[in-house]
């Protein structure tokens, strides 16, 4: 079940990067899930938290995004993803990186989703022009 999931995930993902569709990539995720990334200490729930994390703290750090996926991986209730992201900060500063994002499934929803990259150099390209190096 969880390879369908990851499908639909990269699909909504692909839709909010574009067409900042919230919303899409939001019904994906259960009622109790837990949502969050290297860079946040915080973790989001619910589908509040999922869409705040996936509005305020992904799409809206960004003026122009795109991921392709290298490698997707599923097992019954988990999956894997390889990633590359590019595009550009809020400021026009060019933005790449990679990373693996693991999904957690139950049934056909996210019960946990969480991001692993590095955050140090995805802060310094989004800061760059900010801080007047650029």
């Amino acid at each position: 079940m969880s390879e369908q999931v990851a499908k639909k995930f990269v699909e909504a993902l692909g839709r909010l990067e574009t067409e900042r569709d919230l919303e899409t990539i939001v019904a994906l995720f259960a009622e109790d899930c837990e949502v969050g990334n290297v860079v946040s200490p915080e973790k989001f729930r619910g589908r509040d938290g999922a869409r705040e994390f996936w509005g305020a703290k992904y799409r809206d750090t960004f003026g122009e995004v795109s991921s392709t996926f290298r490698n997707v991986f599923a097992t019954a209730d988990r999956a894997a993803l390889e990633w590359a992201t590019e595009g550009a900060s809020q400021d026009g500063a060019p933005v790449n990186y990679e990373g693996v994002s693991i999904l957690e499934t139950r049934g056909e929803e996210i019960t946990r989703f969480c991001a692993y990259f590095d955050a140090g150099s995805l802060g310094r390209q989004i800061l760059h022009k900010t801080q007047g190096q650029g």
